[in-house]
């Protein structure tokens, strides 16, 4: 392990600046949700069905704007492509804590689809920046900065709508995030290499990169598929060129990427299901003021497997890693008191940053430069809509069996996920074997 790949990093200071502000832009967001939520439930006097119906909101505002805000990127550029979401952080934000709900459901989805694209631009600049292993180490960092940020952010939101000053709290993140848009307008970090390789170098690259579980779930893509995109190229068909620049414009969207989507949708489940279920176990057993205890372990383990997961010398399977992060977090549902709770949720929370990480740095490596803006916009979407099937998910056993229904269910569901990829690649091994 080379732990020393971390100081080589933080001597670079573009990418230094890069991942401080990008810490700092996150801080705002993560405590958003906890304001929103106790603004809705104590200042507007709504319940938590109607809280949690506009984070849902928000999350496919989110989801629908993530991957258009890093087209805008590839296509204008990073300064012209933030110009509105530094406009509508300040602006959203500052009226959502005045109007009823009726009128700030529609404002947080417009919110949500203008939300600043701080995750797509640092991880693209981070791809850009650096290469290699220490790409992995740089995307390492920025997992353990966001698992920072979340534990800082939601205490502070936490406190301040508690305090009363949830509408303060509220237009505190909007202007908070659009200063450091602005930031970033003026730092200005490179989201493409000044002398880009070309499609076929790019093609060779990826291709050389294709690991054999990736190079399965290409071989597996369903006959009709394949007739689909003949059909697109196909010079026979009345609208063949719409179709053919329909089938360039995804090129880039291959089965192996695909597959990185679904990991990425599947770490959000298994998160956002924990996070629920935690807040469930601790709030049904009238211990919800030590819920930060457990949190803060959780997160500590995640910083600790992204710290070791970025100092190795070959990278792992996403899939490998999710399947591990959502078999132990199954046991979870087994604990009876906080500090079980808290001791159990270290070692799924050992590998929450390694497979984000290990899944952008997959993405980083097999999408070109000129697209890559979109596809971390795909990816956030992936893994947004993830967070967002995860919670009701977890909910709905909670109220069934209780909380460690919650556990099990989205851990159970992960698990799934992961077994169907590595069969696919399992079947492939056998049959180049033949």
């Amino acid at each position: 392990m080379n732990f020393a790949l971390y100081k080589e990093m933080l001597s670079i200071r573009p990418v230094r600046r890069l991942l401080i502000v990008g810490m700092i832009a996150r801080i705002p967001h993560s405590a958003a949700g906890v304001l929103l939520t106790l603004h809705i439930v104590l200042g507007l006097g709504q319940g938590y069905a109607a809280a949690g119906a506009a984070a849902a909101v928000m999350t496919i505002g989110i989801a629908v704007g993530a991957p258009w805000r890093g087209r805008r990127v590839d296509t204008v550029g990073l300064r012209k492509a933030l110009i509105p979401s530094v406009v509508s952080e300040a602006l959203i934000w500052s009226i959502v804590p005045h109007v009823s709900y009726q009128w700030l459901l529609p404002l947080v989805f417009v919110g949500g689809l203008f939300t600043l694209p701080i995750f797509s631009v640092v991880r693209q600049s981070l791809g850009v920046m650096v290469d290699g292993e220490q790409r992995r180490g740089a995307f390492a960092l920025d997992s353990i900065a966001t698992e920072l940020v979340f534990m800082i952010g939601p205490a502070i939101g936490a406190i301040v709508a508690t305090s009363g000053f949830s509408a303060l709290g509220l237009t505190a993140v909007g202007v908070s995030v659009s200063v450091a848009g602005l930031f970033l307008i003026w730092f200005n970090p490179p989201t493409r290499s000044e002398n880009p390789c070309t499609d076929s170098e790019s093609a060779e690259r990826a291709a050389a990169d294709l690991s054999a579980a990736e190079a399965a779930m290409v071989a597996s893509a369903p006959g009709h598929v394949q007739e689909a995109a003949s059909e697109m190229a196909s010079p026979l068909s009345t609208d063949g060129a719409v179709r053919s620049r329909v089938a360039r414009n995804f090129a880039w969207f291959t089965v192996s990427v695909a597959a990185l989507f679904a990991v990425a949708a599947g770490s959000g489940m298994v998160l956002s299901g924990s996070d629920v279920s935690i807040v469930g176990m601790l709030e049904r057993g009238g211990h919800q003021n030590q819920i930060g205890i457990v949190f803060f372990f959780w997160c500590a383990a995640s910083v600790v497997g992204g710290l070791i997961y970025g100092a190795m010398n070959r990278p792992v399977s996403p899939m490998v890693l999710l399947l591990g992060m959502a078999a132990l977090t199954i046991p979870m549902g087994f604990a009876r008191d906080t500090w079980t709770l808290a001791f159990l949720s270290v070692l799924p929370g050992l590998l929450c940053a390694p497979v984000l990480s290990a899944s952008s740095e997959k993405v980083a490596d097999l999408v070109d430069e000129d697209r890559r803006g979109e596809a971390m916009g795909w990816y956030g979407s992936a893994l947004t809509g993830g967070v967002a099937l995860g919670a009701p998910l977890a909910g709905v056993f909670i109220d069934a069996v209780g909380p460690a229904g919650g556990f099990a269910a989205v851990g159970a569901a992960g698990v799934v996920l992961c077994l169907a990829g590595l069969t696919l690649t399992s079947l492939r091994r056998r049959a180049a074997r033949v």
